[in-house]
């Protein structure tokens, strides 16, 4: 704006410069005019009041009449403009003067034409200064003009303030009116810029109130269509994301931009083991799976809790460890938390609170102000950790999951030119649910801190949405899902999350035949059995009881099935700090002690299970073996986000053979519509399910996998990340044109001080 300011006033000012130059002589010039006129008429009304009182005494001609006509003439010329008076008769002969009347002037001056005959002054320089005579009759009048030179100096002073303050006064107008017409066309482009879209047709509406912007506003539309128009091109024109297609496409969009993501589970996990040594576990987990491919893509920092029992010891001085071992792609910086703040931030306030409220799953949520408190600090935390990784001022920061909510505010304190992508992978509830939360305006603005908020299907935005509108004080723009909060936009998307593709395990990984093999042999069951496989952290939310029931159901309903098929479900211990968690451990392991108790004597002796339950953790490679050696993959999540356990058994089965039965409460339904979709509360249905998949014809098993398959292969994990990623360059797009617009107050000197008195 100064510079702006500047470019405009500097040419106006040198105008008013040389206009006030070329006024100068002319004021010199009239203001000389104006003043012999005026010492003319004075002359003229001095003489004719003269001659009255002196004609009578010039004709006395006596002594006396003569020293009174004197007295009478210096009386007179105590005028300070009129500097002697004379009188001159006959032959140009002075008769009478005042006291002070110049020797060197001589009645003979009064004789010549431009004097006496025309009654008009001349100017004479003499000693003392210049003078002006005048002539009335036989009065010869001499004036000072030294004032004229004062009043001229004065009167081109005037004339030059006169135009400074013009001027003043014109920059300030002009500014100021410069200013606003300039804040209303930024405002213009804002609203236009602002639409998640190409089109924004209420943006532009209101944007064209300002008739300024009309000119531009159809190229300024087709930009941000172009804009987005090459977003989409990009991600249409590949047909298979890949780790080397989405770097490739990164390395376009953000050259020199650095990504960090933040999350509360580390990719990889190093343990003390029993003799000593340290072991590397990749953590079963849905956003590890989704995420750590990203990364590694990426070459990013990876923020996350240091919780194995021999982190510490593998770390460097700056607390990072480069992954994946033995072929490192990037970096994860552990950060460290007490028991206290664990037990707080992440078992109480996001376990015990988040995690329930946001499932339907009939467990109460359980909400405490100490919980809170340490949820609120370990947020802190983590933002200070990642400036600490910013080597920018505008890094592109993927903030992962419930467990930082209020992440994204306090980074976009830290970090005003961050470009914060927040995915949240569980659902998102109603808003009468999520109102319970004492806390939800926090968490709301927390999450608005982002540059966009990403849920796994459309229901969970428009959940959201909801919710901000019933209790925030914001502008919600549903066409475009956006929502202008404290003077930011957040653009809320779906973002459905995937799996890579193809797996990074399945590479490796032996045939389906040996896979069989392998866990045929481990637990013994006999050629040609069939076996189902369910897989789960142990957590309530993911049906498992439910799933037991229902195998319990399928051998009530079918009997033929006893000794001929076993339910393999492996749950991997979760959270058994929590008392619900415990409980729910037990209720597991004793509805499957029930279940197969129950059909010992039913079956032919020393046939396997009905059911077996592994309560413990698999590495990725050994659950793609049980994926691949069963022939029923069984989901029956009561609320999830997405559930990538259903892409994990389609993209394990190469063969494309298989039945994939799915919760119609997961994400991943939606898309799958190719799976048995059941409802988990229904037992019967179930039951059902489980024998329509054992006795699918092959064909039809072919038919369905193929299609779900190539579904999973076209929209991987790299293609989620690409949306993600794409739709953050187009922010960051629109971001660089406001700041060309002198839009964007941005301020890097307010971010490196920052990073340099932010208590680590």
């Amino acid at each position: 704006m100064f510079r702006l300011g500047l470019k405009f006033l500097l040419p106006l000012v040198v105008l008013l410069a040389l206009l006030a130059y070329a006024l100068v002589p002319l004021t010199e010039s009239l203001t000389l005019s104006w003043f012999h006129r005026d010492l003319d008429v004075r002359a003229r009304t001095i003489g004719n009041t003269l001659q009255d009182s002196l004609s009578p005494l010039l004709l006395e001609n006596s002594p006396s009449s003569l020293e009174k006509a004197g007295a009478l003439l210096d009386k007179v010329t105590k005028d300070e403009r009129l500097l002697a008076v004379a009188v001159c008769e006959g032959d140009f002969e002075l008769k009478i003067r005042s006291a002070l009347f110049p020797p060197e002037i001589t009645c003979r001056y009064a004789g010549e034409p431009q004097g006496v005959a025309n009654e008009t002054g001349r100017t004479l320089e003499l000693p003392g200064g210049d003078v002006r005579l005048t002539t009335v009759g036989n009065l010869f009048l001499v004036h000072d003009t030294s004032f004229i030179a004062r009043r001229q100096r004065d009167a081109k002073t005037y004339v030059f303030l006169l135009f400074v303050a013009i001027g003043v006064v014109v920059s300030v107008v002009t500014m100021v009116v410069a200013r606003w017409s300039l804040l209303g066309w930024v405002k213009s482009v804002r609203m236009l810029l602002s639409g998640a879209k190409g089109h924004v047709p209420l943006s532009f509406a209101m944007a064209s109130q300002n008739r300024e912007f009309l000119p531009i506003m159809k190229d300024l539309k087709s930009l941000v269509r172009d804009l987005e128009a090459r977003r989409a091109s990009a991600e249409e024109g590949i047909q298979h994301w890949t780790p080397k297609t989405l770097k490739n496409l990164l390395s376009e969009e953000f050259a020199e931009d650095e990504v960090i993501v933040v999350s509360n589970r580390e990719p990889y996990i190093h343990k003390r083991n029993a003799s000593g040594g340290i072991d590397v576990q990749f953590p079963a987990s849905g956003l590890v799976t989704a995420v750590e491919p990203i990364v590694r893509a990426c070459s990013g920092v990876w923020v996350a809790h240091g919780s194995g029992s021999a982190d510490r010891d593998v770390v460097d001085a700056r607390d990072r460890i480069a992954v994946p071992p033995g072929k490192p792609q990037y970096e994860i910086h552990r950060v460290w938390l007490t028991a206290e703040e664990e037990l707080g931030y992440y078992y109480g306030f996001s376990n015990e609170g988040l995690w329930p409220l946001c499932h339907i799953a009939h467990t109460r949520p359980i909400f405490r102000t100490s919980d809170w408190e340490t949820y609120r600090q370990v947020n802190e935390k983590f933002a200070h950790a990642v400036v600490k990784d910013a080597k920018t001022e505008d890094p592109v920061i993927l903030v992962q999951d419930y467990h930082f909510a209020l992440l994204p505010r306090l980074l976009r304190e830290l970090l005003p030119n961050a470009t914060i992508i927040t995915f949240w992978h569980i659902p998102w509830p109603n808003a009468e649910s999520f109102g319970i939360c004492p806390w939800r305006n926090e968490i709301m603005e927390g999450l608005l801190g982002s540059s966009i908020v990403g849920f796994h299907t459309q229901l969970h935005c428009n959940n959201f949405l909801e919710t901000v509108d019933r209790f925030l004080e914001s502008r919600i723009d549903k066409e475009n899902a956006s929502i202008s909060f404290q003077g930011h936009v957040t653009a809320i998307k779906p973002y459905p999350i995937s799996i890579e593709w193809p797996p990074r395990w399945q590479a490796e990984a032996p045939s389906l035949f040996e896979c069989r093999r392998k866990v045929f042999a481990r637990h013994g069951f006999p050629e040609g059995h069939r076996v189902g496989i369910g897989v789960d952290r142990l957590d309530y939310t993911k049906g498992i009881i439910e799933r037991l029931l229902s195998v319990e159901r399928l051998f009530e309903l079918h009997p033929q099935w006893l000794g001929k098929f076993t339910f393999v479900q492996i749950a991997a211990p979760s959270r058994s700090q929590l008392p619900s968690y415990r409980n729910f451990d037990a209720e597991v392991r004793e509805t499957a002690r029930r279940i197969n108790e129950k059909f010992t004597g039913l079956q032919p002796e020393g046939s396997p299970p009905p059911l077996l339950l592994l309560v413990e953790h698999h590495e990725p490679q050994q659950v793609l073996e049980y994926y691949r050696a069963s022939e029923v993959g069984f989901v029956t999540s009561l609320h999830d986000g997405m559930n990538l356990v259903a892409k994990e058994y389609v993209a394990a089965r190469d063969d494309d053979t298989g039945v994939l039965i799915l919760s119609m409460f997961a994400g991943a339904s939606r898309e799958m519509s190719e799976a048995l979709i059941i409802n988990p509360y229904n037992i019967d249905e179930c039951g059902e399910a489980l024998h329509h998949a054992l006795t699918m014809p092959l064909l039809e098993q072919k038919e369905r996998m193929r299609s779900m398959r190539s579904l999973v292969r076209e929209f991987n994990v790299y293609r989620w990340a690409a949306r993600m990623l794409m739709d953050a360059a187009t922010v960051r797009r629109r971001n660089r044109l406001l700041k060309k617009t002198g839009t964007w107050n941005q301020n890097a000197k307010s971010f490196f001080s920052e990073r340099a008195t932010t208590p680590r």
